[in-house]
């Protein structure tokens, strides 16, 4: 399993720089840590498994299993092999393309003709599946939403312990690069266009009431487990949510000084402070 897992890394390695050096600082991790863990000398941490996963855009799922999103599913799209695939199938590729270019140039900047260009078609097909920019860039959004549960829901699958979980959500929720980043890119926007469009706003909300639900959730199963103290649940994740977006908000403008490094480690002092207890059952 483990040289499986290696075998895994180097591939996400060599797709993010192209040198060790290059891809342990994209990475935020010591070039010499990155050497002796592909070596077997050191173990990853769960932190550095997920800023890779982000960084290589994989999901941690398959970096740890080899199931979910890897990098062979990022080959870019033919025209020959778009005309052949199913009609969901196209219109998934559609929502994909869309998506990722909302992420990287701004939902008001993409045009149907960018998106049909990144499939390797026409723009006439594209509007064969939605009638006009809008219902595509909005299905898009949604779309990416979704796919942000998805990535979310493998990586917590298998953790059985509320503390991991609550770790291995934070480490997915940080914006180092790759798929996460973009993710948030297209979050702040979604967030943007609620405020001007009440028509959204129902979609916004559902989305973040399954996001806090998530947070809600694992709280309640650390107070089971005896890991986390009695807490009201739903208020300590109203805090850790918001604690989340007004960090990540800073990260992806750039504000000085806030990096994914630091967001990481004040939502990691916020779980030691507000839901921790230690082995004789103390506040931590």
């Amino acid at each position: 399993m483990e040289v499986e897992l290696n075998d895994r890394i180097r591939q996400v390695v060599s797709r993010i720089a192209p040198t060790q050096r290059e891809a342990a600082q994209v990475i935020g991790l010591d070039p010499t840590k990155l050497s002796k863990s592909l070596n077997g000398v050191r173990r990853f941490s769960t932190d550095e498994l997920g800023r890779m996963a982000s960084a290589g855009d994989v999901s941690v799922d398959w970096l740890l299993h080899g199931h979910g999103q890897g990098p062979q599913d990022r080959k870019p799209v033919t025209a020959e092999r778009f005309d052949d695939v199913s009609d969901d199938e196209r219109r998934r590729r559609f929502l994909e393309e869309a998506w990722r270019l909302i992420a990287e140039k701004g939902y008001h900047a993409v045009r149907v003709s960018d998106i049909a260009a990144a499939c390797g078609t026409s723009s006439g097909a594209v509007h064969y599946y939605f009638p006009g920019k809008q219902e595509i860039l909005e299905a898009a959004m949604r779309y990416c939403v979704e796919q942000t549960f998805k990535r979310q829901y493998a990586a917590l699958r298998d953790v059985d312990d509320a503390r991991e979980r609550l770790e291995r959500l934070i480490d997915n929720q940080v914006p180092a690069g790759g798929s996460i980043a973009n993710e948030w890119s297209v979050w702040l926007q979604f967030w943007c266009e609620s405020a001007l469009r009440p028509e959204l706003r129902p979609i916004h909300n559902d989305f973040y009431a399954r996001w806090r639900e998530t947070v809600i959730r694992i709280i309640r199963r650390g107070e089971r487990q005896g890991v986390f103290r009695d807490v009201d649940a739903e208020e300590v994740a109203l805090r850790f949510t918001s604690l989340t977006d007004g960090l990540g908000i800073q990260v992806m403008t750039g504000m000085p000084g806030v990096t994914p490094q630091r967001m990481r480690a004040i939502l990691l002092d916020f779980m030691h402070r507000e839901l921790l207890v230690d082995s004789d059952g103390r506040v931590a």
